[in-house]
């Protein structure tokens, strides 16, 4: 796993909560010679320099034994696992750090897409007890329904990052997660005579998107031999009751699936999931006054080298 004549730099296990899950145990040592690395670079740096984001990359997968990208690599493209959790492990409580650590991250799988939300190449978005927002994604006391991301812009969405950066008052709004593998009514919708179906996918008019894209693609497709789902119910657009049935047939199955996990995170860890056959989402929270949550989010594409 690590470099021969090298010592451990990091551990692999199985996550507690979802068994395809891995959770990276990183070297302290390590970890912190990678923040001694970069705390020079700020974030405005990084937000300018495309190559400063890779240059983090660079020093993280050095410091952690230099086959630590190859390890996150290869996790991601795993069929059977297809995520992981990872934190800064206490090391820090600086924001700043948290936006370096998940950068350095993902730039070792790829490249992130441009987030039309933020203008940059990540966002940070709250969740708090009250909102005003056009979309599920700000609103505390509801469920989040499954989905996968990007699916209404004409940009390749192979993996995405959710990491914490702050919470108060907050009981709940834990991550829902399902591999696609484990869901019970895979066969029945793929095999669906509406599996193929170019259909319209759009946030348009929605201001917190700040997407006007109407992107056509089928609910399944293949890849590498195996199926995989694009799938949010805030943005399909049918165009007949047949086609309305089968995405909110889809969404009813996803949701009563026993094979859904809550899984936590605490503040300053990620996870990392391979959007092409993981569906994500976010259990509703207790009711606070003074609730708040802090994430910062990227999705983007795998390197091609």
């Amino acid at each position: 796993m690590n470099s021969v004549g090298t010592m451990p730099k990091f551990k692999l296990t199985t996550h507690p909560t979802y068994h395809r899950l891995q959770h990276i145990e990183l070297d302290q040592e390590s970890l912190k010679k990678f923040f001694e690395a970069v705390k020079e670079i700020n974030v405005e740096r990084i937000e300018y320099v495309p190559f400063e984001r890779f240059y983090l990359a660079q020093q993280l997968n050095e410091t952690l034994g230099g086959n630590f990208q190859t390890s996150v690599r290869s996790i991601l493209h795993n069929r059977n696992t297809g995520g992981f959790t990872i934190g800064v492990q206490g090391l820090t409580d600086d924001i700043n750090d948290y936006v370096k650590f998940s950068t350095a991250l993902s730039h070792l799988v790829g490249v992130p897409n441009f987030d039309s939300m933020s203008g940059k190449y990540y966002a940070r978005f709250s969740v708090k007890h009250s909102f005003d927002s056009d979309t599920y994604l700000r609103q505390a006391y509801r469920l989040f329904y499954l989905h996968t991301d990007g699916t209404f812009v004409n940009e390749q969405t192979d993996w995405l990052i959710m990491m914490k950066l702050e919470e108060k008052n907050a009981v709940g709004g834990e991550s829902l997660l399902l591999h696609l593998d484990d869901w019970e009514d895979l066969d029945k919708f793929r095999n669906h005579p509406l599996a193929n179906h170019p259909y319209e996918f759009t946030q348009k008019g929605r201001a917190s998107k700040n997407v006007e894209d109407v992107v056509y693609n089928t609910t399944f497709y293949e890849h590498n031999n195996a199926p995989c789902i694009r799938f949010n119910d805030q943005c399909s657009v049918p165009y007949s009751i047949e086609q309305a049935k089968y995405h909110r047939d889809i969404s009813q199955s996803l949701e009563k699936s026993p094979s859904v996990k809550a899984v936590s995170l605490p503040v300053g860890d990620l996870i990392m999931l391979n959007n092409t056959f993981w569906l994500h989402g976010r259990d509703a929270f207790e009711r606070n006054e003074n609730l708040y949550r802090e994430l910062l989010r990227q999705r983007g594409y795998f390197a091609k080298i």
